[in-house]
């Protein structure tokens, strides 16, 4: 007989999953942001929400999550994996050009917030450690939801966009220290903080140390090794173990493994495979960060907001506006207008999801007492839940205070994407395109799907990306959506083929100048969106005529002249004959359905 089956945890995670697929896509129809479904669903079907009820009945044991440990470690991943891309999407160029802003509004914001409300908790007789985990925990702004609404606004290019921008990754970057802290305090109740501090910092160094010396002899030769086999599921595989070989490195020296993911995902950052490893990480990264936000929304105490409404309406309009003050302060000393500055204070004024981070490991590690924990939980996710509120606040007082005001050059400096080309493939045709392109100054990316072709054009200083172009994911994370044309110069006609009704599915107004093996496949790219195709047979004969004319004693002007025409006189026969398939085939489809 078969052993008995602990059914728990799969009941757990058909609740969790049901949420992903059913009750996220029903709030987004309704305009609810995916990052607050998940909280609101966590906090509703969670061992505090309607999980309590089950005693009383017994049916809701197959709609709720009956233990949180059986989701907690997968939620743990999600913060791992949220890390690691962080870090894989940070450069340092980017770094460098906002660095005032990254290091000067964003840690001063930090610095100055986190001690206006650590000194407000101690006078409310609260612990010197208790104080600073809860003000580092609470100054911090929710990146995912920030970002989200600013994309949806289409407002990341403006200044309050940037500045926003520049603060959270200075947030993210506070991230690492304070869950170092608050690791290390826990494990010292009653120790030095400055000692703890100390102790936190030496052994990062080392696990940093140690992931830097390994990440750098063998990433490389890893992805290498795994991009020459051309298989998607073993690139997965090796993503997935790069991220949590990383955590566990980090984990062994008593870190976070979030720390670990991330500073593999800064060595990755600028290698060839970057564009291709975010591409392959982000569908991951979405479900488990559905799954922490999830378990975010499961500490969520709906009892803590009966029990003390004023206080807690208090304490959520409170955080609002110390963030929001702090933050209107610093950025007119940055030089933000009035406007640009009041906006980025509301966007960050509300809390972010990393307090329930910070706040729920230092409760574990008894630094501070669960009910309050959980009081303190409580208004920021209020706080967080009102962010699409606020930024629409912020819109209306921006447009009515709006005036010429100077605006800091490091805002405009490096836009958050740059229009460019994409030149897929950089054999020796893709090199010859990308010389003419260096030569005239015209901006471009390539890709690759040979690691030993990417090695070699990356050691000779090109930006050349391995990766699969005919991926939408992958052309997604090279800038499609900003690009200004692509330019396929393969030679695999089925590649080549995917990658245009690819890219034509979502740029339907892009360039697309292809390379073709022949006429007929040139028509048949015409017929599926590119804007010009090159059929090598043609052009190899118009060139051997243009040759042969001009060794014949023909002038150099008129052969020249001759061939341009002959060129044309092709392009135009093999679009009327796309064009013509086109309706052969509509019609084809029209007799076949016909009554």
């Amino acid at each position: 007989m078969a052993p008995a089956l602990d059914i728990a945890p799969y009941s757990d995670a058909l609740v969790v999953l049901g949420t992903a697929a059913v009750i996220v896509p029903l709030l987004r129809r309704s305009g609810v942001s995916p990052v607050l479904g998940y909280l609101l669903a966590g906090a509703i079907l969670g061992p505090l929400g309607l999980g309590s009820f089950i005693s009383q009945v017994p049916a809701l044991y197959w709609f709720t999550i009956v233990d949180e440990r059986h989701v907690a470690g997968l939620a743990e991943l999600g913060i791992v994996f949220l890390l690691f891309m962080i870090g894989l999407e940070l450069s340092f160029k980017r770094l460098k050009t906002m660095r005032r802003l990254v290091l000067g509004l964003g840690g001063l914001q930090i610095v100055l917030t986190a001690s206006a409300i650590a000194g407000l908790a101690a006078l409310a007789g609260l612990s010197a450690q208790t104080a600073i985990v809860i003000g580092t925990s609470v100054s911090l702004s929710s990146t995912a939801i920030v970002l989200e609404v600013l994309s949806h606004q289409g407002r990341l290019s403006s200044s309050a966009g940037r500045a926003s921008f520049a603060v959270l990754l200075a947030q993210d970057i506070a991230v690492v220290p304070i869950l170092m802290f608050i690791s290390i305090a826990g494990g010292e109740a009653g120790g030095s903080v400055l000692l703890s501090l100390l102790r936190a910092l030496l052994q990062a160094g080392a696990a940093i140390a140690a992931i830097i010396v390994i990440g750098r002899l063998a990433a490389r030769p890893l992805f290498r090794m795994v991009g020459a086999a051309r298989s998607t599921e073993i690139f997965i595989a090796a993503v997935l173990f790069v991220i949590v070989g990383s955590g566990v490195i980090a984990h062994a020296a008593g870190l976070s493994m979030a720390l670990g993911a991330f500073v593999a995902g800064l060595l990755l950052a600028e290698t060839e495979y970057a564009k291709a490893i975010e591409a392959t990480g982000e569908p991951f990264k979405g479900l488990l960060l559905g799954l922490f936000f999830f378990t975010v929304g499961m500490a969520i105490d709906f009892r803590e907001v009966a029990r003390e409404p004023l206080l807690l309406a208090a304490c959520v309009v409170g955080l609002i506006a110390v963030k929001a003050v702090v933050l209107t302060l610093l950025g007119r000393l940055f030089r933000l207008s009035w406007p640009s500055a009041i906006e980025t204070g509301l966007l960050l004024g509300p809390g972010g999801e990393f307090a329930f981070v910070g706040l729920g490991m230092a409760a574990g590690l008894h630094l501070i007492a669960p009910r309050l924990s959980g009081f303190i939980l409580a208004a920021i996710a209020i706080t967080m839940a009102l962010t699409p509120l606020l930024a629409a606040a912020a819109r209306r007082i921006s447009v009515f205070l709006q005036k010429d005001n100077p605006v800091d050059p490091a805002l405009t400096a490096l836009p958050p994407t740059e229009a460019h080309a994409i030149i897929v493939g950089y054999g020796r045709v893709g090199q010859v395109v990308s010389g003419l392109f260096k030569e005239l100054k015209v901006p471009f990316i390539a890709t690759d799907f040979d690691p030993q072709v990417v090695a070699r054009a990356r050691r000779d200083g090109d930006a050349v990306y391995f990766g699969d172009a005919a991926d939408p994911e992958f052309l997604r994370v090279c800038g499609l959506a900003e690009t200004t044309g692509i330019v396929i110069t393969i030679n695999a006609r089925q590649s080549i083929d995917a990658i245009v009704e690819e890219v034509r599915a979502q740029r339907p107004d892009v360039l697309i100048v292809s390379r073709a093996k022949d006429a007929v496949h040139a028509s048949h790219l015409y017929s599926v969106g590119a804007s010009d195709a090159v059929p090598e047979t043609i052009e190899a004969s118009l060139q051997l005529s243009e040759a042969a004319l001009v060794g014949l004693g023909v002038p150099v002007g008129l052969a020249i002249a001759a061939i341009h025409e002959q060129r044309d006189l092709f392009r135009t026969a093999l679009q009327t004959a796309a064009h013509a398939a086109g309706r052969s085939e509509s019609y084809a489809l029209r007799r076949k359905h016909r009554p």
